[in-house]
């Protein structure tokens, strides 16, 4: 009998958002390297990622879109 490994639903969590971070900060860098000012690097990779970027919450940015549209 072969015994499964089992993770917590947090660690799931924790491990993709870590992996996430990491594709988000590679993106930043290669922007970088083409002349693109850091600063909106990481706004241009935040809103692809549909993540706010530190200091944006609160200053009139769009509303995220509902999960699921009304089937009315």
């Amino acid at each position: 009998m072969v015994k499964q490994a089992t993770i917590s639903l947090d660690d799931l969590i924790a491990a993709v958002e870590t992996a996430r971070d990491k594709v988000m900060a590679d993106e930043v860098r290669s922007l970088v390297k083409f002349g693109i000012p850091k600063a909106m690097a990481q706004q241009m990779v935040a809103a692809r990622f549909q993540q706010k970027v530190g200091g944006e919450e609160g200053e009139g940015g769009e509303a995220e879109p509902a999960a699921w549209p009304d089937m009315s």
